[in-house]
């Protein structure tokens, strides 16, 4: 990985369709957007982060997540997700994440993401099916 400083931050965006919405992914009953699709959006923001920072078969792998959802967003709204990343521990990444409609914030919270080689971590994973 390229030298990588706090700081930096990496943005994702998407306007909510049906696909979006809690009853259809499976998270509650209502017609509003789901919160693991907020946690997806602000996941994406995070790599995007770090994306020009990866070299060669590096990528990262998301570890950790807190968040709060504290606001609905109906269909057809815009959201937006914004990483920033606050601290580098060798391989691990922190980053304060932020998710907010066209009304304002809707989410808030920390995410951790790991460095690893893609084909030697994919390789591990498949291992456990023997």
């Amino acid at each position: 990985m390229k030298d990588i400083t706090s700081g930096i931050s990496g943005t994702a965006e998407l306007t909510v369709t049906k696909n979006e919405l809690a009853v259809n992914v499976g998270s509650g009953s209502l017609e509003v957007f789901a919160t693991p699709v907020m946690v997806m959006l602000m996941e994406k923001a995070a790599c995007s982060c770090i994306e020009s920072y990866l070299e060669n078969d590096e990528t990262t792998v998301g570890t950790e997540m807190n968040v709060k959802h504290s606001s609905a967003t109906p269909e057809g709204m815009k959201v937006r997700a914004e990483a920033v990343l606050t601290e580098v521990n060798g391989r691990e990444l922190t980053f304060t994440v932020t998710a907010s409609d066209e009304a304002g914030q809707i989410g808030s919270g920390i995410h951790k993401r790991f460095l690893v080689f893609g084909e030697r971590f994919t390789q591990k994973t498949k291992a456990k099916l023997g």
